[in-house]
């Protein structure tokens, strides 16, 4: 059955959405981008349920049409009876999909809520510097997936190396259901394939750590400032050479957990500061996530997400063109297009497993 709250508070929904369109009609709102973008989100998660909700409506017009037939007496046409009949099957089947599916609007984004922004940490694993420049492939092929879905990507600290990969890169991406998608690519991917710098055609394994962070809301997670210190140093780029003459790298240390966080790729201090509370919030996040679940007698949720950071989850390997999901045990072909950003259907065919994995429970 489709959510109650939603399929009774469906008027209202339409009320809210009305109100929101008359909102972002002022142009005076276009100076002021936080809150545009805020009720454009919002705009568009009702508009989502509405549209769902219309389908369900329609599908239900069409089912009670077929059951006319049905009723309409003593039908001597059996072939326009047994088409009704199938009809019936074949648009409750669609029904209880559609009803599955803003299930999923309301809970997998928190009901009304907005959906959660991520930050992705990507770190070069073993292998040196061909995992350094494996993360900085994972870094482009997760741009380019987020390019093509419209989402706002921001780096918050990165750590390059002389040729051209990173030692780590932590960045945000928000405006979408960005963690929904994300969340299955947290763990440990292993890349199989000849470095560039590579003379003798050797195959290298390197590997790259990803940990993906839904960014909390300000009102999940409390920060004190006296319970940071707050360093301030001259931000290095590749190879260690200092790349600017002021102090405007920022380094915050959380005293009551030991959590330390850097960012450096700003012009000044208050935005790396910004951008390193960004990124410790969301580490805090996990940390209390992860509390909880131990807490629970350690037990892990019936999903794929939230993957440890040290579960081997992929191999990418290029001399076979394949790429390998360990956790499902399914592998996809054509890695040139997968690295340029083309994971969709990888997301899409976790997301199924993982929901198979809830109805089995």
């Amino acid at each position: 059955m489709a959510n109650i709250r939603i399929m009774t508070n469906i008027e209202e929904i339409k009320k809210e959405y009305d109100a929101l369109t008359e909102q972002l009609s002022d142009p005076e709102l276009i100076s002021n981008y936080e809150k545009l973008e805020e009720l454009s989100k919002k705009k568009r998660k009702l508009e989502k349920i509405i549209e769902k909700q219309k389908e369900i409506e329609e599908i239900k017009k069409q089912i009670e049409e077929s059951k006319t037939i049905l009723s309409s007496g003593e039908d001597e046409d059996k072939e326009l009876t047994s088409l009704a009949e199938t009809e019936i099957t074949q648009l409750q089947k669609k029904q209880k999909l559609l009803e599955k599916e803003l299930n999923d609007l309301s809970d997998n984004d928190n009901s009304f809520s907005e959906p959660y922004p991520a930050i992705i940490e990507i770190r070069a694993g073993t292998g040196g510097q061909e995992a350094a420049l494996f993360a900085g492939d994972l870094f482009k092929m997760y741009s380019k997936y987020a390019a093509s879905k419209g989402w706002w990507q921001k780096v918050l600290d990165s750590h390059p190396t002389e040729l051209g990969g990173f030692k780590e890169i932590i960045f945000e991406l928000k405006n979408g259901d960005v963690f929904s998608k994300m969340k299955y690519e947290g763990g440990v991917h292993r890349v199989q394939r000849i470095p560039e710098t590579e003379k003798s055609g050797r195959v290298h394994t390197s590997t790259a750590t990803v940990a993906v962070l839904p960014k909390p809301k300000s009102t999940e997670i409390k920060i004190k400032p006296d319970e940071l210190r707050v360093d301030f140093y001259r931000s290095s780029g590749p190879g260690g050479q200092y790349v600017n003459k002021r102090e405007t790298a920022v380094r915050i240390t959380h005293l009551p957990t030991g959590l330390v966080v850097t960012s450096q790729t700003e012009r000044n201090q208050l935005q790396n500061k910004e951008n390193a509370l960004s990124i410790l919030a969301a580490r805090l996040l996990e940390k209390k996530e992860q509390e909880e679940q131990s807490r629970l007698g350690g037990k892990r949720k019936a999903q794929v997400g939230w993957a440890k950071r040290a579960e081997k989850i992929r191999t990418y390997n290029f001399s076979q063109d394949r790429l390998t999901d360990h956790r499902i045990k399914k592998s996809w072909h054509n890695l040139e297009k997968i690295m340029d950003g083309r994971i969709e259907k990888i997301i899409e065919t976790l997301k199924k497993f993982e929901d198979g994995a809830k109805d089995k429970n």
